[in-house]
């Protein structure tokens, strides 16, 4: 399903979603511009603090997200693992260590809380994109990944992360 780029409506759309379909594994996904790669999230931490509004018009600065919530979450599902899948497919991939402090990151401490919350235990991460090519046509040099490529990412990330229960322990920054 597609999340608007809201602060407060995408966490809203988001729970309500878990609570219809009851999923036990989810990935959300947003773009990063600049970024070459797939980027792996590994925390959602419990601020807003935009550099633009959202499409509502909407520019948290320096907000808590819960008020009473937790500094940050983890990610529940094996990023390296998942890294390590598509190192092996010859698809560029890091872990980040944060989501950043726009909507993406909103979205992904809401994620994090809600399924916290859930007795199912369901398993959620949120994965950044790079551009398309089409989305970079008019900037020479902007890094991109063809749609084909981001889908085979997006499938084999969901493979590994239904198969793997228990991450890999390995170092986190090895090359691209």
């Amino acid at each position: 399903m597609q999340l608007p780029t809201s602060f407060a409506r995408a966490p809203r759309i988001l729970r309500a979603a878990l609570r219809e379909h009851a999923p036990a594994l989810i990935l959300c996904i947003g773009q990063a511009g600049g970024r070459p790669w797939i980027s792996l999230e590994r925390i959602a931490i419990n601020i807003d603090d935009a550099r633009i509004a959202d499409n509502d018009g909407v520019q948290p600065i320096d907000t808590r997200i819960v008020g009473s919530g937790p500094a940050a979450y983890f990610t529940t599902l094996p990023i390296k693992s998942m890294r390590a899948a598509l190192l092996a497919a010859n698809i560029p991939a890091e872990i980040s260590q944060t989501a950043g402090t726009f909507v993406c990151n909103h979205v992904f401490y809401a994620l994090m809380r809600a399924l916290a919350a859930t007795r199912a235990r369901p398993r959620g991460s949120f994965i950044h994109i790079p551009y398309l090519p089409e989305q970079t046509q008019d900037r020479p040099g902007e890094p991109d990944l063809p749609l084909e490529t981001v889908v085979a990412a997006l499938r084999l990330m969901i493979e590994t992360a239904l198969i793997a229960h228990e991450d890999q322990r390995i170092a986190a920054g090895a090359t691209h």
